[in-house]
């Protein structure tokens, strides 16, 4: 029989993190890239705004002009064109002559200052449109200088960073047409167990439908990686290690259901073996989810998930979403860690740590976790709609209502952070 030593939540991410290889990057048009991870630093190729450009629909005009303008003395200029949006001026612009422009217009050459349509008068003289400023027009007013908001050479978005429809638009302003992202990892579901029906099934005595291959497909869309259906494999040895060392050729992680306890028809240990695997760990000091098991085979993860739907859930949150996010070029791969107070009480003693699944409820500026339903490994229901894991470190007394836990974060971005249990 395979040894089991039960190691610590903690030491088991370590081990499975250490054992990362480097994500394949490929170019992806603009358009197809909201939600990847840039696999590159993006810099600004040019300036924001590439030119002086008005703030206001008004008037271009010399600021030197103006200096001696007064609501008592006002300075005419001569009106001598017109700029719209996206034209430029070309003529030479002399002294008290103005240009009229319109909101985002690139400032005609000689011009300093706008002044904006509300604060002139206009008229026609001797056939000539002239206007009439009665004040100082500071230089640079209402004018967004070259580069004023952005200079080039300017670091615009780190590598790693998950790109929105924000990004979009500041890198279509700086004409990325594609970008450098994480691939995708294409990631193979597989479950066991003669007992499993496909979804479409009508239920028969003794058996249960395949609920954790669907499950784990959206977990994996979920984080970014291609999930693959690659269907159940009945209780058999040797039928079972040909279908896995088949579908290996074709994904980049495998990820199997059921079939890593001790039980008589469990026999991912030995196909483990059989394939040269490594195996990192085959316990954790964690319930649900204690039997969780990962294996390393050349570049290759195979994650081991308990067939109980929390237990699997669980596994993946903590183990393979961070592989596939680090693979991705993300570096906040982890659930978010933070402080939350027990809405409820958790009497009995666990030599393992607990996970539980909670709704997380606001109340006076404090966050409170309530259990979500059955805490319990086949519970489905206790993960429709949670929030968030409660962690509760092993205990011979229990846990008392109103005391201060760690919680994780089920939500789709994470931090840096995790803690060792």
């Amino acid at each position: 029989m395979t040894q089991r030593n039960a190691i610590s939540i903690g030491e088991a991410v370590q081990r499975v993190m250490s054992n990362i290889e480097k994500g394949i990057s490929e170019k992806v048009p603009l358009i197809e890239a909201s939600g990847r991870y840039l696999a590159e630093d993006i810099v600004a190729n040019q300036d924001v705004p590439a030119f002086d450009r008005s703030l206001y629909d008004g008037y271009a005009i010399r600021s030197e002009d103006t200096v001696n303008a007064t609501a008592a003395t006002p300075v005419e200029l001569e009106v001598i064109g017109h700029i719209g949006a996206g034209t430029v001026f070309h003529n030479e612009l002399k002294p008290f002559q103005a240009v009229r422009i319109m909101t985002g217009a690139e400032m005609p050459e000689g011009c300093n200052a706008v002044v904006m349509l509300e604060y002139v008068q206009e008229l026609t003289k001797s056939d000539k449109n002239c206007i009439f400023v009665d004040r100082y027009i500071r230089e640079n007013e209402h004018v967004f200088k070259k580069g004023q908001e952005i200079p080039e050479g300017t670091y615009l978005v780190e590598s790693g960073t998950r790109i929105t429809p924000g990004i979009i638009g500041l890198l279509a302003t700086f004409g990325y047409s594609e970008l450098l992202v994480g691939k995708k990892p294409v990631v193979g579901v597989l479950a066991t167990g003669s007992e499993l029906l496909e979804i479409d099934e009508p239920l028969v005595p003794g058996k249960i439908r395949n609920s954790n291959s669907y499950m784990l497909m959206s977990q994996i869309e979920r984080v970014g990686a291609q999930p693959k259906h690659l269907g159940k494999l009945e209780d058999n040895l040797e039928k079972s290690f040909e279908v896995i060392q088949h579908e290996l050729q074709d994904v980049d992680i495998l990820i199997t259901t059921g079939g890593v306890s001790v039980g008589d028809y469990d026999y991912l240990p030995e196909i483990y073996e059989r394939l040269g695997a490594t195996v990192l760990f085959n316990k954790i000091a964690m319930r649900p989810g204690s039997v969780t098991t990962v294996a390393k085979l050349e570049n290759q993860f195979l994650f081991g998930l308990s067939g109980n739907p929390s237990a699997s859930f669980i596994g993946f949150e903590l183990f393979v979403r961070p592989v596939i996010r680090t693979m991705l070029e993300n570096k906040k791969p982890y659930l978010t860690s933070q402080k939350a107070i027990l809405a409820d009480c958790y009497p009995v003693p666990n030599a393992f740590a607990q996970l539980i699944r909670t709704k997380i409820e606001n109340r006076d500026s404090n966050i409170y976790v309530t259990s979500n339903g059955l805490n319990m490994s086949s519970s489905i229901t206790s993960l429709v709609g949670a929030d968030a894991l409660v962690v509760l470190p092993p205990t011979e007394t229990g846990y008392e209502k109103g005391e201060i836990v760690d919680i994780l974060l089920l939500s789709d971005e994470g931090q840096e952070i995790f803690f060792v249990i």
